[in-house]
């Protein structure tokens, strides 16, 4: 690139690196901890549903893992975001590259919505997930920044007795996962995912993993 930008500038005549090629770097697979279902459905059962904290960080899980969401775009949404279409309702997404994704809310996560947005009182024009209050009864008014989002979802798993490693975008990649391993097609996981290429989304197919696990097994004495 340096020989190429001399050339241009016309300071020496040609390229002598022309035809040298870097090392191609390929990753095949995400590095994103991603939870079985079963796992997975164990957490979201083990938050309790008796304070508004609760239900915020039951409904914060399950919006990533049921919309495959950033947890950006999931911190950006407000009240009016979350609106019906018909009788069901959708979520409009603000992704990253200022692109709006539109969609459609499983009804469970519909459920887990509502209930959260009844028990804050929250209002239109309000962000949907907001801080709360020290004893977790009452929201702010400020909107969930991604560092305490993240920190309440490592206190739900540490409650739950999990050690597996977690993230926000966890609930992405195990959204993503769970849906191919239902015999969900590639590419509309990649248009709910909201991601330019295939090969992306691909990153967050981890169904090959309970292959190889198996098959390591047979190695017995």
């Amino acid at each position: 690139m340096l020989y190429d930008f001399l050339v241009v500038r016309q300071i020496t005549p040609s390229n002598p690196a022309h035809s040298v090629r870097g090392p191609k770097y390929v990753v095949k697979k995400g590095k994103t901890p991603v939870w079985s279902r079963e796992d997975a459905k164990t957490l979201l059962n083990s938050i309790p549903k008796d304070s508004v904290s609760g239900l915020r960080d039951l409904a914060l899980i399950a919006a990533m893992f049921y919309s495959f969401a950033r947890v950006s775009a999931i911190l950006k949404l407000k009240v009016d975001d979350y609106y019906h279409n018909g009788p069901r309702r959708r979520l409009r997404l603000h992704e990253k590259g200022g692109k709006e994704h539109e969609m459609p809310v499983h009804h469970l996560l519909e459920q887990i919505l509502n209930e959260y947005i009844e028990a804050a009182g929250l209002q239109s024009g309000q962000p949907l997930f907001q801080s709360v209050n020290s004893v977790g009864t009452e929201v702010t008014g400020r909107a969930l920044n991604r560092y305490n989002a993240w920190a309440a979802i490592r206190k739900r798993a540490k409650a739950a007795g999990f050690l597996t490693p977690v993230g926000c975008h966890t609930w992405r990649a195990t959204g993503i996962t769970i849906y191919l391993e239902n015999d969900g097609r590639l590419e509309h996981a990649q248009q709910m995912a909201g991601h330019e290429s295939p090969r992306t989304t691909k990153l967050y197919d981890r169904t090959k993993d309970e292959i190889t696990l198996s098959e390591v097994e047979r190695i017995r004495l």
